[in-house]
Order: structure tokens, then sequence, then C-alpha cells
């Protein structure tokens, strides 16, 4: 009943109502029925489409398996000693089982089949459950181009392979793809929950940007970044990367992409006149959010941002509209940026994409459509083949060079939302920044 309440309670936030964190213990309880409509209802099916019907995932304390650290219960801070996950589908029977080859059952959903007193080694009572269900084909998380799905490490590696009858070695196969799946796919009920998390992201940046929180003059880029990690802990949330916030001014001219990632002033004065921009994200009942947007500082006796930024934000939130609208399933990621380019360069617009995966993970695993430094397309090994599948949340990420003659100089409209991709298309997850912030926020009240 509980779970009934929380999940009505997630759905009022979406529509608007007033937030609220979830303490340790209602956290828990959704994480954890949430991995179990995944495992009994999503992952058979993943199975079925990668036509892998063993799916063995290994991993020791400390050293997790990026994809099994995603299946343990809310209590499983970590793996326990060396943990062995195995997931048998039986299609033609239409049967699925899901067993640890553990010392403990991992939480209720996975039950341990090794009992160290009957059987001593480990390893030879994982060949015993091999041997008994004869599968066609064993996945291993190993992959080139997908680091989230190659967390099997080299000692784990090479003791299953010598266990192993040589016979069976033939039926080993990556399971890339049926990882990559896992992390990359969304449910129902984890898009509902999605819509609280950014709206979470988007509160906090209005009130990092905002005469509450900065006095022009006084306050700096890196006291604002500071006070937004601070607010996140205060929440009681996590941060998976340190909050950026970067100035752009009349006085200074457009430098290269790697400022806008590494490199800038780390402590600028926020003065009247100046462009913000963020970089910020969250991590909340197992999934991640990525939002990057923009403010401006009011000058004296002004009530609104000049002209020429509000439209440049609108060139940016085009650049988002030729992207989202070439986001076809099948299609890669090369693909997709391309087509985005041609499109955003055929309008007359300077623009660079470089969207990525979210979700369990912030750079998670699935269709990469550019990076910075590759907009040309990104190689094999960075996903470049993987296509675009339903159900899936992506970072909006990119920007567009405006020239700005009353600041005698270029900017850049960097923007990030986050976006579900489903059979019904494409939308943004909890909107997306279309109308500059402006701090102080105008008092309508009073009249310049």
């Amino acid at each position: 009943m509980k779970s009934i309440f929380i999940l009505v309670f997630l759905w009022m936030h979406a529509f608007g109502f007033s937030q609220q964190i979830l303490s340790e213990r209602e956290r828990a309880m959704v994480v954890d029925e949430i991995l179990e409509t995944r495992l009994d209802s999503l992952l058979p099916a993943l199975m079925d489409d990668a036509g892998i019907d063993m799916w063995i995932l290994i991993s020791r304390e400390y050293n997790e398996d990026p994809v099994l650290k995603t299946m343990l219960p809310s209590t499983w801070l970590n793996a326990r000693r060396r943990t062995i996950l195995l997931f048998y589908r039986n299609q033609a029977k239409n049967t699925f089982e899901k067993l640890a080859v553990a010392r403990y059952d991992v939480g209720n959903n996975i039950a341990s089949a090794w009992d160290k007193e009957k059987e001593p080694n480990q390893w030879k009572r994982l060949m015993k459950l091999i041997a008994e269900r004869n599968p066609t084909k064993i996945g291993l998380n190993y992959s080139q181009d997908h680091n989230i799905a190659d967390g099997l490490d080299k000692t784990d590696y090479d003791a299953f392979i010598q266990y192993l009858p040589k016979k069976s070695h033939s039926k080993i196969v990556s399971a890339e793809q049926l990882a990559v799946g896992w992390i990359e796919t969304r449910t129902e009920r984890e898009m509902i929950i999605y819509n609280q998390l950014v709206d979470i992201t988007h509160d906090i940046i209005a009130e990092a940007f905002s005469e509450k929180i900065i006095t022009p003059g006084i306050t700096t880029t890196s006291e604002v970044e500071w006070w937004m990690r601070q607010k996140v802990t205060d929440l009681g949330l996590e941060t998976w990367f340190h909050p950026t916030v970067d100035v752009q001014r009349t006085t200074e001219n457009l430098v290269g992409h790697l400022y806008s990632f590494s490199g800038r002033p780390g402590d600028m004065v926020i003065v009247p006149g100046d462009l913000l921009h963020c970089d910020f994200g969250i991590t909340y009942l197992g999934l991640n959010t990525d939002c990057q947007e923009l403010a401006y500082v009011l000058k004296p006796n002004e009530n609104k941002a000049p002209s020429f930024l509000v439209n440049a934000l609108k060139e940016g939130n085009m650049v988002q509209d030729f992207l989202t609208k070439n986001m076809v399933v099948g299609s890669t990621g090369n693909e997709i940026l391309a087509k985005s380019l041609e499109d955003a360069r055929n309008a007359g617009l300077q623009p660079a994409i470089y969207t990525h995966p979210l979700g369990m993970y912030g750079h998670s695993a699935g269709t990469t459509i550019g990076m910075w430094d590759a907009q040309k397309g990104v190689m094999k090994d960075d996903g470049e083949n993987y296509p675009l599948h339903y159900n899936t949340v992506y970072a909006i990420e990119l920007n567009t060079t405006v020239s700005i003659p009353e600041w005698k100089r270029e900017i850049r409209i960097m923007l990030e939302e986050a976006g579900f991709y489903g059979k019904e298309g494409f939308r943004y997850v909890n909107g997306r920044q279309t109308e500059l912030l402006l701090i102080p926020r105008v008092k309508q009240h009073i009249e310049n």
C-alpha cells in the first residue's frame, strides 16, 4: 500500500506540485520495486532480443561490474566477496531463472544457488549450474565498443575459462548488446520518476541563478558551484560530477570548446551584463540528470535580457529541434549527427552536437550522437554502430556559436536537457529552457 502512495505522490510532482525528497527507507522501497519489475519483465525480453539464453555476471567486492552494480538491492551498496549472477532464459518453455552463485540471496529477487558446505568451490558450483541447463549461448560482459558493458575483469575471466569445459568455450559470446539494453532501457515507472528528478534539477538551477544566491559584484562563479553542490547534499542527494558555472561577457573573446569543459577561470566575480551558464546533474532513485541552462544578470534600469541574447537562445533551441527531429529508431549516432548538423548549417546556424545516453549512469550506455571533439562522427569504440532504440533517455547536449555585434564578439549558447525517445517519438522529460533566467527576478510591481 505504501508503495502505491509513493507512486501517486511522484505523479503529483510530475504535474507541478511541491517537491519532496523521499526518506532513505522510502527510496529503498521504490528502488527495489523497480528492480524487481526490470528483472522479471524487462530482462527476459532483452535476452530474447539479444539471442542469449544464459547471462553470467561476475564481480568481486569493491570492483563491481557496472552492470552488476545496477542489479544489487538497495541494502547492498557493494557486491559481497565474489558475487556471481546467472540468468537463464528458456524461451521454448517460457521460463526464466535468476540465480546467485554466492553465499547469500541477493535481496528478494535473486536466490542463492550455492551451498558452500556441499560444494566448497564456487567455480565448480557455477559449472554444474551451467551444465544442468546446457545453454546455447553464454553471454559475458566484455566489449570493445561500450565501456559499461566491459565489466568482467581478467582474473575472473581467466578463472571462468579455466573451469568451463573446452567443449563449451564456443558458446561464449560478448553480452554487450544485452548489457547496453539493460542499462539504456527505461520502464514506464522509471519515466514517471524521471520527471521528478529533472524537475528537482531545474529548481536547484533556478535558485542558484537568482538574487537569493548571486549578488552581482560580490558573488563568484565558484561560490555558486559550491552552493549547488551543498544544496544537493543538504537535500540528501548526490551529484555525479562537480557543478560548473562560467561567464560570457562583452569584454571577453570566445575561446575554444575545451574552455567550456576545462581550464576556465575558477573564481570570476559575476557582474551586471554577464551571460551565465551552468552544467549540473543529480543522482536520485538510481537515475541521473544532466542539465545546462543560461541566465542573464540585469544591468541597472534593465527589466529584461537584451534582444540579441534572447534571439541567441532561440538559435540554440533551433539546433535542439533539428537534432530531435532526426532521432529515428534504428539510426546510428553518426547518422543522426550528420543529418542534424547539415540541417542546422543549412539554416545558417553554427552548431556542435555531443549528445549522450542518460540513465543509470550520467554518461550512460547506448547511442552516442557526436562528441564535442568529434563533429565528423565518433569512432567505433565509442558506440558509433549502436542504433537508437525506443524507451531510452538522452542528455540533449549541444551548442551553437552566435555572432553578437553589440558585444563585438561571438558567444556560445550551450544547452543540455533530458529527453525521452519512445514509440510516440521524442519528448523532453521535464521541458526545456526557452527563456533566459534573470538575475534578479523582475519585480512586476516596481516601475523603472
